[in-house]
């Protein structure tokens, strides 16, 4: 008979459950790392406490960090790092943040000259304190770099602009071109526990908007597994994301990032990621990274073939 441990509608139950539905305490030998080190990462390190730069891989503790680090990227975390919401997969502190820092700009692109970047990704906080969601910061900080680093490539990972979806996609028209990026976490159903703050259907129109307000770029998203979605869920957000004509997806392991997070319910085996990674091709995804360590800037330089 043939093999159907990774068929892609197995139950929830099925044989690729590393431990039972509510808690996986154990983590699998697929997703040990090494410390970080090596001459590049330190580098990295030093360039971003000298311009006092936030990286997504330290707030929110990213086990890439190391891996990305000593290739010389990063994912720069600009408005702050004091999140208006407090999304519970998420470890980045939640408060009242500061107003955004003008000279923010400049120094990222003063980092990016000095790492010799050719590709950046920028994301954010969530900002609903500011009436353009911080559009207009993603924009000046797009353009500062540009200025020293014409031929800079870009992607921005956006929350999802509650109150301004227009408002906010017009104003980062004037930073075109690059890749635009918001995430939708996990499957609708478990947004009440893990995303309580956010709205699946808001999340799909944004990604909508910014296909027709900023004429037809690529657009992208990302999906965490490991937090008791189903097969059937997973699917139909990846169809859900394909009908609003997103074309890049990013689908990884979700692991807890602080000690007052959600727990990881299971932990999926490398085949499983390999499954989605053909699904989500055969659904028209045109840029598809699928693996357990996979997060949504991760490798985002590259094309898979």
């Amino acid at each position: 008979m043939p093999d159907t441990r990774y068929k892609i509608r197995d139950t929830p139950q099925d044989t690729l459950r590393w431990s039972d539905k509510r808690r996986a305490t154990k983590l699998p030998p697929w997703l040990h790392r090494p410390l970080p080190a090596g001459e590049t990462f330190n580098q990295t390190e030093r360039i971003l406490s000298e311009l006092k730069l936030q990286t997504i891989c330290n707030s929110a503790n990213c086990p890439n960090r190391g891996q990305c680090w000593q290739r010389g990227t990063a994912t720069v975390l600009i408005l702050g790092n004091i999140c208006t919401r407090n999304c519970k997969f998420c470890s980045v502190a939640k408060g009242k943040p500061q107003p955004p820092d003008p000279t923010e700009p400049q120094r990222l692109a003063e980092m990016a000259m000095r790492m010799n970047l050719k590709y950046l990704v920028i994301t954010s906080v969530d900002r609903d304190d500011l009436p353009d969601g911080g559009a207009g910061h993603f924009r000046d900080c797009i353009n500062a770099v540009r200025e020293k680093c014409p031929r800079m490539k870009f992607e921005i990972l956006t929350p999802d602009f509650r109150h301004c979806q227009k408002q906010a996609l017009k104003i980062l028209a004037d930073a075109l071109p690059f890749v635009f990026g918001h995430n939708v976490e996990t499957v609708p159903q478990l947004y009440p526990v893990a995303r309580m703050g956010g709205n699946y259907q808001m999340s799909l129109d944004l990604l909508k908007l910014a296909k027709e307000i900023l004429g037809g770029i690529q657009t992208k998203s990302s999906i965490m597994l490991g937090l008791g979605e189903t097969d059937d869920q997973v699917e139909q957000v990846l169809k859900d994301l394909r009908n609003v004509g997103c074309d890049r997806i990013t689908i990884g392991q979700y692991l807890k990032p602080s000690k007052t997070s959600l727990d990881v319910t299971e932990y999926i085996r490398p085949e499983k990621f390999d499954l989605w990674k053909q699904r989500a091709a055969r659904l028209g995804f045109s840029w598809v990274m699928s693996s357990p360590f996979t997060r949504s800037s991760y490798f985002a330089e590259t094309e898979i073939t």
